[in-house]
């Protein structure tokens, strides 16, 4: 299956480091090479709030992320950011192609949200309607849609962080039916985290960290900071 690498901070911040680390998994360390991606959002800075970070830059490539120039440019690109969510892929479903690749994008209340999945999702086939379509042929972007459909109905307006994560944790339930769904998911304001797999699993790793920072180290590359 594919890999999740996902970063929220209260201060715009450098991911560079990890995403080196991570693109080398893809092909390279590990053997997730069926295509990458990565997206994050940043901000002028201005305006309060609910106005940063309103833009996304997104980059996915079909080759592998240790093989690819694009990634070669991303790993020197100096991002700083508060939400940041990156993608390797081993392919179940749909062809190893551009449109597959993961993360996916879509707007919804006036925002870029960024989702990417790890599973399989068997007999997974929701009814669409016009506004949120898949392009590609993954059963992670069908999730996706269906996910922002269902929001969309839900809400009639933009809710809370809070009104938003029990509403996602109603619909990824609804999905897990179908398989495995972890995912990362991001509007730029919050990121959620999902792990459906058995709670036993290592499946989900996560770090917090805080200033001052302590010594790491990136395995893949032998490199320490």
């Amino acid at each position: 299956m594919c890999q999740l690498l996902g970063m929220n901070c209260n201060a715009p911040t450098d991911v560079t480091f990890s995403f080196r680390g991570f693109a080398r998994r893809g092909g390279n360390t590990d053997h997730h090479a069926d295509g990458w991606g990565i997206a994050f959002f940043e901000g002028d800075g201005a305006g309060d709030g609910a106005g940063q970070d309103k833009g996304l830059r997104h980059f996915v490539d079909h080759q592998p992320a240790s093989q690819s120039p694009v990634a070669e440019l991303i790993s020197r690109y100096p991002i700083k950011s508060r939400n940041v969510i990156a993608h390797i892929r081993k392919a179940t479903q749909g062809r190893v192609a551009l449109e597959n690749c993961h993360p996916f994008v879509r707007e919804l209340w006036g925002r870029y949200w960024v989702f990417a999945h790890n599973g399989n999702l068997a007999d997974f086939a929701p009814r669409l309607h016009g506004s949120f379509r898949p392009v590609g042929s993954t059963d992670s972007e069908r999730a996706f849609c269906w996910l922002m459909q269902e929001l969309a109905k839900s809400h009639a307006d933009v809710p809370s962080v809070q009104e938003l994560s029990l509403t996602l944790r109603e619909l990824a339930a609804q999905i897990a039916r179908h398989g495995t769904f972890n995912f990362l998911l991001s509007n730029g304001q919050a990121l959620w985290a999902h792990a459906s797999t058995n709670p036993g699993s290592p499946i989900l790793h996560y770090v917090e960290r805080r200033h001052p920072f302590a010594h790491a180290t990136l395995s893949d590359e032998e490199v320490s900071v």
